[in-house]
């Protein structure tokens, strides 16, 4: 990033990850923090096994939920999750979420990028609601070992938040884990180093094709509060929104995309002040001309 300032959303991304990884006394004895807060879910995906977090991951959450020997609707993550979607949309990946600030700093590597072909982006954007509905919902449920207890699937098996916060953190502070660090721990370091290496190439590639967490509020997007809306007679088609948005994403034709992130940058990128954001009807900011006309 040389001598430039971060952005004020990638400020709040980065505040909000230490805020919910603030468990100090972790990182020094490689114990992970069991207290109350613990009970919660936080917003965006961090690792409940972080040396730091205070607080737990919703996709986390939700599998132990529906895999418990006598498993049950996860009431209060869905209705957490889903309160947030309706009123946010997917906001919370644009600006709440650690390992998407660290995707973005990544793409920032001057390096030449990959062009992932349009027809195979739009195939590969629906396997975030394959994670979401196999590894997150229906794994726990109808997988179980003898004693009718399931594994949380995406956590053991793909995520690679939790062993980027958890994993390798715990292993270099907690010498009594490093005997069980064989095959899993291997292959899911593997997933780790492969997504890194692909963020400076794509752009965010666990946000637009794996994580099911943002496949979850996507669901919520098209009808959440928080929206973007268009003055088409401000808007002179000049495709700036676009070219801005490295989410792939065309705000004139789509502005209220299920792949939006609401990052802001086709608004900030609008030479007439063509957009804005509105939550329930009220204005949240725009740049430029004033609209006469939404669409």
């Amino acid at each position: 990033m040389g001598k430039k300032k971060l952005s004020t959303r990638r400020a709040v991304q980065a505040l909000w990850g230490i805020a919910q990884n603030a468990y100090l006394p972790g990182f020094v004895t490689g114990q992970i923090y069991e207290g109350p807060l613990k009970h919660f879910c936080v917003p965006g995906m961090n690792c409940y096994s972080c040396p730091g977090a205070l607080g737990a991951c919703p996709i986390g959450s939700m599998q132990a939920v529906l895999g418990a020997r006598r498993p049950k609707f996860a009431f209060y993550v869905v209705g957490f999750l889903a309160a947030l979607g309706v009123l946010l949309g997917r906001f919370v990946c644009g600006w709440l979420c650690l390992f998407g600030l660290i995707q973005e700093l990544l793409y920032k590597i001057p390096v030449r990028k990959l062009a992932v072909p349009a027809k195979a982006d739009k195939a590969l954007r629906y396997l975030k609601y394959v994670f979401l509905f196999l590894f997150v919902l229906l794994f726990p449920v109808i997988l179980r070992d003898e004693y009718n207890v399931s594994f949380p699937y995406f956590c053991k098996w793909v995520c690679p938040v939790g062993m980027l916060e958890g994993g390798i953190p715990l292993l270099i502070l907690n010498k009594a884990m490093r005997p069980a660090a064989h095959f899993l721990y291997a292959w899911k370091f593997a997933i780790l180093l492969l997504l890194l290496v692909l963020s400076a190439l794509i752009h965010r590639p666990f946000c637009k094709y794996v994580c099911p967490l943002g496949a979850f509020y996507a669901l919520f997007q098209k009808f959440s509060f928080l929206r973007m809306e268009v003055d088409a007679d401000a808007c002179v088609r000049c495709g700036a929104c676009a070219k801005a948005c490295n989410m792939q994403v065309d705000p004139l034709r789509e502005p209220n995309s299920a792949e939006c992130i609401r990052c802001g940058e086709c608004v900030s990128s609008c030479p007439k002040g063509a957009l804005r954001f509105t939550f329930a009807g009220g204005e949240l900011h725009r740049t430029g001309a004033k609209s006469a006309k939404k669409v």
